[in-house]
């Protein structure tokens, strides 16, 4: 299957898996997703989140949980066709996709850690997102000013493929995945 054919198949499989639990167990899988992460942001002072959309783990309870003197930021588009940039949360105001993100008057600042949401990803760090490229070019251009930046893509565990996926040259590989149930060190 070429990228496009498995974007599309993994959307549909994580709307049909997400859409299938009960609130309860969502709530319950994403504070579980919260225990596994929160240990590995020690030292963190800005860690990137994002406003769920779709069907996707929810990294607030993560980002609710941030200790004293870590401070939480999300993506943040002046239009389409802007470059993603990260601002102070909260989500006050819809962007331009109808996705909640800061106000335009939020501090903007460059994140030591972002969580990095994906429709697919492998084992070795190669990610699938939903095709529009914001999250490689944010984070090829962070990198650019903090080679010490981590990447930690959020999922669903079914959202983890066994077999690698073909990386394109412009994807930036996540360091790290973490699910309800596992953490995997990519890097």
């Amino acid at each position: 299957m070429n990228k496009i054919e498995i974007r599309n198949d993994a959307l549909l499989f994580r709307h049909s898996y997400a859409s299938a639990l009960w609130p309860n167990t969502r709530n319950s899988l994403e504070k579980q997703l919260a225990q596994i992460v929160l240990p590995r942001l020690i030292g963190a002072r800005v860690v990137a989140g994002y406003h769920p959309m779709r069907d996707e783990i929810s990294p607030y309870p993560i980002l609710d949980a941030l200790g004293e003197g870590q401070t939480a930021v999300l993506p943040w588009f002046g239009d389409r066709d802007e470059q993603m940039m990260f601002r102070q949360a909260p989500a006050t105001e819809s962007g331009p996709w109808n996705v909640l993100q800061p106000g335009a008057d939020a501090p903007a600042l460059a994140p030591d850690v972002v969580l990095v949401p994906l429709v697919a990803a492998d084992r070795l760090g190669t990610r699938i997102g939903h095709g529009k490229g914001h999250y490689d070019r944010a984070l090829s251009h962070l990198r650019e000013g903090n080679p010490a930046l981590v990447t930690i893509g959020l999922a669903w565990e079914p959202q983890i493929r066994k077999e690698p996926l073909e990386p394109d040259p412009w994807d930036v590989p996540l360091d790290a995945i973490a699910t309800p149930a596992e953490w995997i060190q990519c890097k």
